[in-house]
């Protein structure tokens, strides 16, 4: 626990000039206006908004920060008012503790839609000021650092997944990497224990045996800038344990053939040393082709800077360098932080209005699209949590894509209206299909007309939360419009067949008994089925009675169940493209999973096969092409939860082996419906297992957590079997 002349002494040591006065009047008033509240680990609740000033302040933050950090509880646990701390501390600090209070209700709630709206307000809240956002990730990383006083283990992991899914990935966006790293480890261990402690013993086993060559490499690379007159700071940094983890999972590779556990860090006195080190590196060893990227010319979008290379270094071993000056290298560990450090006894120049960054204006752009909360959520985690692709505007401007990004991401990164109007695009100057996935460095032209409108397809392909929140939109709008002349249809035959004119502004007037801010709304709830028509003419002529009213034909009667069926109990199909009723099962020779790009094929007597899209057994029908269907996976609430993935696997013939394969396999909810032993030898046994899993990442989560583990040799999804 920091005590105040602690934290007092912390903060003077990069500011001499701290009137510490502040800090010790903003301590006092935390710990009365707290007294009496505890934490979950029993300690006083005051000492969890001082530790959060204590990150802040290695982090080298200006005293306001610092001052919002003790007092950021106060205005939601604490009867203080937001008057009180104008008074006592300053408007600057009494918005910034008020903006950062308005968003800490997000950790306790557990409804999906109401987590959606506070983290709405979380990105409106940081793009007035960024400094909101910087308190609340030392907010969040003290509450992982002691998330394990927490007794339930399903809440821990609830707010693991959102550290993980949100904060870490917010923490990376602003280039705070020592806490994104953090938080990304510490989440790790309590969503996946038993993959972080199988890395961990993997990786101390590696240490033990790879100091000598660590030291050995050091000291060969110091020894080969020397001899130019480089004088560099070089040390060996190990790679968190969840970066690991993802590359197993990303690249489908086992913990013994990742060949870059060990990163190595080149500090150099100025940029024309970075290149000159650069060449020195490359001309005494072979480069790995790929590995090389230069953020010092391309700087990416979060400001950080770097030359990352990897090379067959000294000891004929592959090492990742990065290579950079010692002011890149604090913008790296700090990112936007670094803005607001106190520095020589000053400020550094104000940092822009967050707006000004291309994400920041991107989630924004989402929250003016997104009717639903959860989609805006949802759309998020997709702008935030995604490996980058870096692409050029034909004007040369560098645009920042997630992976896998396509041409209809791209236009709708540079502005709505190009991608609302794309008809084609243009990779290297040749014209590409639109689903095409762009690489880095490619440059990109968007062709567009007046009269093109988004197509619904391009949802199945696009991968930025930006397009996809558009797109939703526009199919939205078009559906209403649809629904909105049907009703409008069906009402006039009501009308007809009762002998009246209709008029709209008859409709009108009955608005409030349907909850309809506008008749368009009457209309749409009429075509969607959730408003029957007559009910909409007997609101409008309450005391008409006539024979069809009474006694409705067997016709409308039929038309008015169905309408009342659709709006009370329809679910949507597991599988888009379908039409309603069509029989339809999934192919055993491919298993497709939720996530996988899939195709319908039209089977006599047995409705629709689905098959993922490089299943052999496809290359049957290609004589056939009337007899394929372009679907795609319904993502909405009522899809189906579970599908069987198959594996492959090979284990050691060993006690305990078959035991711990399953245990590994429940433990990240996965079921095993079936296991088969394909061959036995002496040392291994191959075998296929099928198991219940809901989607192709809960499938993919399950092979990275069963490499991690020992005795499994080798596990593969199972295809065209």
């Amino acid at each position: 626990m920091i005590e105040q002349a602690e934290l007092i002494g912390q903060i003077k040591a990069y500011n001499p000039a701290l009137e510490q006065e502040i800090i010790a009047k903003a301590y006092d008033f935390a710990k009365e206006k707290h007294e009496g509240q505890t934490r979950s680990s029993g300690e006083p609740y005051y000492t969890h908004p001082v530790e959060v000033a204590g990150i802040l302040a290695d982090m080298r933050m200006d005293t306001a920060t610092i001052v919002t950090a003790i007092l950021h509880d106060t205005l939601e646990d604490t009867e203080a008012t937001y008057k009180d701390l104008q008074t006592l501390f300053g408007d600057e600090v009494a918005r910034l503790v008020n903006g950062v209070s308005k968003l800490t209700r997000i950790e306790s709630q557990t409804v999906e839609g109401k987590q959606a709206e506070n983290f709405r307000k979380l990105v409106l809240a940081m793009s007035e000021d960024i400094r909101v956002l910087l308190v609340k990730l030392a907010d969040r990383l003290h509450n992982m650092r002691t998330l394990h006083h927490i007794k339930k283990p399903e809440k821990r992991r609830r707010i693991a997944r959102e550290t993980l899914e949100i904060y870490a990935p917010l923490a990376e966006r602003i280039g705070l990497h020592k806490i994104k790293e953090e938080l990304e480890d510490l989440s790790f261990g309590h969503l996946n224990p038993e993959a972080r402690e199988s890395i961990t013993n993997r990786l101390s086993y590696l240490r033990k045996e790879g100091t000598t060559i660590v030291k050995t490499i050091i000291d060969t690379l110091e020894k080969l800038l020397g001899d130019q007159g480089i004088k560099a700071e070089i040390t060996g940094r190990e790679k968190t344990r969840y970066s690991i983890w993802r590359k197993m999972q990303r690249k489908n590779i086992s913990f013994e053939q990742l060949s870059d556990i060990m990163a190595f860090r080149v500090v150099v006195g100025d940029v024309g040393q970075c290149y000159h080190a650069l060449g020195m590196i490359h001309g005494a060893y072979p480069t790995v082709p790929g590995r090389f990227k230069d953020y010092i010319s391309t700087p990416k979008p979060n400001g950080y800077r770097s030359i990352h290379t990897t090379v067959i270094g000294p000891e004929k071993q592959r090492i990742e360098i990065q290579i950079r000056t010692s002011e890149m290298h604090e913008e790296a560990d700090l990112g936007v932080a670094a803005h607001w450090a106190y520095k020589q006894g000053r400020k550094k120049a104000r940092l822009k209005d967050a707006k000004e960054y291309r994400w920041m204006r991107e989630l924004l752009d989402i929250i003016e699209q997104e009717s639903k909360p959860e989609e805006f959520l949802e759309n998020t985690k997709m702008e935030l949590f995604q490996d980058q692709v870096y692409v050029f505007s034909p004007r040369g401007d560098l645009i920042e894509l997630p992976n896998a990004a396509t041409p209809i991401d791209f236009a709708y990164a540079i502005h709505s209206a190009v991608g609302d109007k794309c008809v084609g695009a243009k990779v290297n100057g040749r014209i590409a299909p639109l689903n095409s996935k762009l690489h880095n460095g490619d440059q990109v032209e968007i062709i567009t007309a007046k009269n093109q409108t988004p197509s619904p397809t391009w949802e199945r392909f696009v991968v930025s939360g930006k397009a996809r929140s558009h797109i939703r939109r526009f199919i939205r709008q078009q559906q209403r419009s649809q629904y909105s002349q049907l009703g409008k249809a069906m009402l006039e035959k009501v009308f007809q067949q009762e002998n009246y004119q209709f008029t709209e502004k008859a409709v009108s007037g009955i608005l409030g008994q349907f909850r309809a801010e506008d008749v368009e709304d009457v209309y749409a709830g009429i075509g969607s089925g959730h408003i029957v028509a007559r009910d909409v003419f007997k609101a409008i002529f309450p005391g008409h009675k006539s024979e069809m009213a009474k006694k409705p034909s067997d016709a409308e009667a039929e038309e008015g169940a169905q309408a009342r069926k659709a709006a009370d109990t329809s679910k949507p199909l597991p599988i888009k493209g379908l039409i309603p009723g069509m029989a339809m099962h999934y192919a055993r020779c491919c298993h497709p999973l939720p996530g996988d790009r899939i195709v319908g094929i039209v089977t006599s007597g047995k409705g629709v096969s689905i098959h993922t899209i490089d299943c052999d057994t496809l290359e049957n029908f290609a004589d056939t092409p009337e007899r394929w269907l372009d679907v795609s996976w319904d993502e909405g609430p009522d899809a189906p939860e579970s599908h069987i993935g198959r594996l492959e696997v090979v284990i050691a013939n060993e006690p305990g082996a078959l035991g711990t394969l399953s245990t590994v396999i429940g433990r990240n909810g996965g079921n095993i419906t079936n296991l088969k032993i394909t061959s036995r030898s002496l040392d291994f046994w191959d075998m296929m297992i099928d198991v219940y899993v809901n989607d192709t990442k809960h499938l993919n989560n399950i092979i990275a957590a069963l490499r991690a583990t020992p005795s499994v040799v080798t596990v593969d999804r199972a295809r065209g079997r």
